[in-house]
């Protein structure tokens, strides 16, 4: 099922961040699964994470 972003936030910290906070680390791409936005509100799963220093890891192959 899917919550709010405000309600994700309560749930999960304690104090919560600020909304403007949580949109710009949905923007990072830090919370998995991706939110849903709905008009003007993003939609989480309920088991949502937030994974900060997440990059993309880069596979090099060597050939030879």
């Amino acid at each position: 099922m899917k919550i709010r972003l405000d309600v994700w936030l309560e749930r999960n910290f304690d104090p919560p961040p600020a909304i403007r906070t949580a949109r710009l680390w949905i923007n990072a791409g830090k919370i998995y699964p991706a939110p849903v936005k709905v008009g003007r509100s993003y939609y989480l799963e309920e088991t949502a994470i937030y994974r900060d220093g997440v990059k993309p890891r880069l596979v090099h192959r060597v050939f030879g």
